[in-house]
């Protein structure tokens, strides 16, 4: 199968702590499709930069985006990957590499519900010194890029609920339901 032809590729996103895991999990459930943690694909150099509290670069981030977008293009590939695609050009080249549609959800909070969120989890690797960087890099998607924005700032389940509903109301995704 193409990557063209897929059924629903979707690239949760937003800044560090917004709960693309957790939610990427709980989508994953819903939609009988797999879910990748995107900072799985990170190479080793970029998690050992995070991990001192440095923030990556452009340059650090090319190659990482570039796997992203070939996983969603692989026929064995997930249907969901969180991964911030916090500009625009990181959502275009991953766009670019998946080879056909994708649907990027954002996943939007204040900095002060994802710093506590950040503060609150244990064994990620990347610090809250980081959060005010990933802010300022953040291009929330525009209304030309079809992306669905949906507040964090309510339960687990009811955000699931929401995206799933917003998905079906969207082209780019196809959930096997229609």
């Amino acid at each position: 199968m193409s990557g063209a032809s897929r059924k629903g590729r979707m690239v949760l996103m937003g800044v560090a702590g917004c709960g693309k895991s957790s939610v990427g999990a709980a989508l994953a459930d819903r939609l009988g499709v797999a879910y990748r943690d995107g900072d799985d694909l990170h190479p080793a150099a970029n998690i050992e930069k995070m991990s001192r509290g440095e923030a990556l670069t452009d340059d650090d981030r090319w190659p990482w985006l570039t796997m992203v977008g070939q996983e969603l293009a692989s026929p064995d590939g997930p249907g969901i990957i969180g991964c911030s695609s916090l500009k625009r050009r990181y959502r275009d080249l991953i766009r670019k590499e998946a080879g056909g549609p994708v649907a990027f959800v954002h996943l939007s909070g204040s900095k002060a519900l994802i710093g506590a969120r950040m503060g609150a989890r244990a064994g990620h690797f990347m610090p809250t010194s980081l959060l005010d960087s990933q802010f300022s890099a953040l291009e929330p998607p525009g209304p030309d890029e079809g992306a669905i924005t949906v507040d964090i700032d309510q339960p687990l389940e009811a955000l699931a609920d929401l995206i799933v509903k917003k998905l079906e109301e969207n082209s780019s995704w196809t959930t096997g339901s229609h």
